[in-house]
């Protein structure tokens, strides 16, 4: 299998948008009452919080020995 670079922005993201998934899904069922306006702050939210995950992980310092990484020039 090839392997892939991973993208926490994107993880977190997803994490946001299940929890939305789930608080509409309890309200669907009866379990709580969630007003219709709830769903764009998280949105907001985790999109936000997903930009700033991102943005640390992209400046973060690179190791030179992992596969796929840049070689010094000759």
């Amino acid at each position: 299998m090839l392997r892939h670079e991973f993208h926490p922005g994107k993880l977190v993201a997803g994490l946001f948008l299940l929890a939305i998934a789930v608080v509409y899904a309890g309200d669907a069922g009866g379990a709580w009452d969630a007003p219709w306006f709830v769903a764009l702050p998280m949105v907001m939210v985790g999109l936000l919080i997903a930009g700033v995950v991102a943005a640390v992980h992209g400046i973060r310092p690179r190791s030179s020995g992992r596969a796929g990484g840049r070689r010094p020039p000759d």
